[in-house]
């Protein structure tokens, strides 16, 4: 009984924290509730956005391997394209020249029908292109409207700790604790959410600056490819021959 008496005398001195995070969101009130859930969804979807892009450009930089692996290997581009995954980016580069090809044969200019296919894999490299830049907005979005955002709650705070000392007489620190505190809340509540969604633009949208250099080349080989109906291919598809062996030096008569 001693003990439990003692635990309880020193529960009841303990001093009492009214300045924590839940104190502060509490003295707020709506405004800030508000700011903190619309934060909150921000950053929800700047790190979903992160996670899926990253594995979507994780999956097309792995099925871009299989590209030498097999494609370039095939007899032909249609054997090729049955190696590639289904709705790869590079499967649907493949199979929308396989059509072009299959439609300029209707056109009797041969500059025509090189336009053709040229812009036909083209437009296929931009829609994949702009399907890799999907959510970016939303990341860029949130880097550069975030810290306004906390500011916005930096500001009401400020203003109620200013009233508290306009109702008090006096800036004494019990006065105004809790709503300076709810300020800085704010303020740090805002970077947190916007540096973590800049930084995720940026890596996201120099890998896809790497496979858009990637699509552009390996379009201009599925190009060269198709014109060329099969004799060109590039370089690093082409399997160098095995240097024969040197002979072997025969050995001098006695």
């Amino acid at each position: 009984m001693l003990i439990v008496d003692i635990l309880a005398a020193a529960g009841e001195a303990a001093p009492q924290n009214k300045f924590g995070f839940a104190e502060a969101l509490e003295q707020g009130g709506f405004i800030a509730y508000a700011t903190v859930v619309i934060l909150g969804i921000m950053s929800f979807g700047s790190f979903y956005i992160l996670f899926t892009k990253w594995f979507e450009q994780s999956k097309i930089f792995r099925q871009y391997k299989a590209v030498g692996a097999s494609f370039w290997k095939a007899p032909t581009i249609k054997d090729g394209a049955a190696k590639l995954e289904k709705n790869s980016a590079w499967r649907q580069l493949v199979d929308d020249g396989i059509v072009a090809e299959e439609q300029h044969a209707k056109m009797t200019d041969e500059l025509e029908a090189h336009d053709w296919l040229h812009a036909s894999l083209a437009r296929s490299e931009a829609s994949i292109n702009a399907r890799l830049a999907g959510g970016l907005p939303f990341l860029a979005t949130v880097g550069a409207t975030a810290p306004f955002i906390g500011l916005f709650g930096t500001v009401v705070g400020i203003y109620r700790a200013l009233i508290a000392i306009g109702l008090a007489g006096s800036a004494s620190i019990d006065k105004v604790a809790g709503p300076v505190g709810e300020a800085l809340i704010m303020t740090a509540l805002g970077l947190l959410v916007a540096v973590p969604a800049v930084l995720a633009y940026n890596y996201l949208q120099a890998r896809n600056k790497r496979i858009a250099e990637l699509l552009t080349g390996f379009s201009s080989d599925v190009l060269a490819y198709i014109t060329s109906k099969g004799t060109v291919k590039p370089v690093s598809a082409i399997v160098a021959p095995k240097a024969a062996a040197p002979a072997k030096p025969v050995p001098a008569k006695s």
